[in-house]
């Protein structure tokens, strides 16, 4: 077996490991959540209050708040750009103004888009698929200049790694650009070697908020 095929079944089984890791770390907030639910209906039986709280964590709206994002791009020596400043993860169920096209993380929706490899022909809500940017998904964007033989091998790709998307982004300068939470980068192609590499750095690197959270269960248009 080459060394290639040695790094993608490591890489495959550390994924493995960490999504199993994540069900379960998942199964238990679930529980929590239930329990404590539980516990403040019986309080507000108890009390003779009805509570009525709105479904986005500060309090919903049109636009997003985005001091919370706030930076710059700083390019390292391997042409990827790092996003310099902070990136908030707050859950919100509003658009967000994010301040780059793709957005490289902030605050997003609480459903993420299913990223297994999943290729999606339309443009996806850029607030779903952060989402996805926290579990540790790379999303893989294209515009209209993309040859279409480029977008092709490149979705032949993504299919075959867990832990990514892609979807077309017409707001977006390059034709072909690579993103993970709070990293960016430009390719020319599926061949170029820059694509294998950021995927093999990215994917459930060690930029991931929540390593091992799950990239299906979720939406998948």
């Amino acid at each position: 077996m080459g060394s290639a095929e040695k790094s993608s079944a490591a890489r495959t089984a550390r994924m493995e490991e960490m999504r199993r890791a994540g069900q379960a770390r998942e199964r238990r907030n679930r529980i929590l959540v239930v329990a404590a639910s539980v516990v403040v209906v019986a309080g507000l039986v108890a009390g003779g209050v009805v509570l009525v709280q709105a479904q986005s964590d500060d309090g919903g709206g049109s636009a997003a708040d985005d001091a919370k994002t706030a930076g710059k791009f700083a390019t390292d020596a391997d042409g990827v750009r790092a996003w310099r400043g902070t990136l908030g993860r707050e859950h919100v169920t509003k658009s967000v103004d994010y301040p780059v096209t793709p957005p490289v993380g902030g605050d997003h929706n609480p459903v993420w888009m299913n990223c297994n490899g999943d290729v999606y022909e339309d443009e996806i809500n850029p607030t779903n698929a952060v989402h996805s940017l926290e579990h540790g998904a790379v999303w893989v964007t294209y515009n209209g200049d993309a040859p279409e033989a480029e977008v092709e091998a490149l979705a032949a790709k993504v299919r075959k790694t867990p832990y990514t998307l892609m979807s077309p982004v017409d707001g977006q300068e390059d034709p072909v650009v690579l993103t993970a939470w709070g990293h960016q980068r430009t390719v020319t192609g599926a061949a170029d070697p820059a694509v294998d590499a950021f995927l093999e750095k990215f994917v459930q690197g060690q930029q991931t908020p929540e390593p091992g959270a799950a990239c299906t269960g979720g939406l998948s248009k």
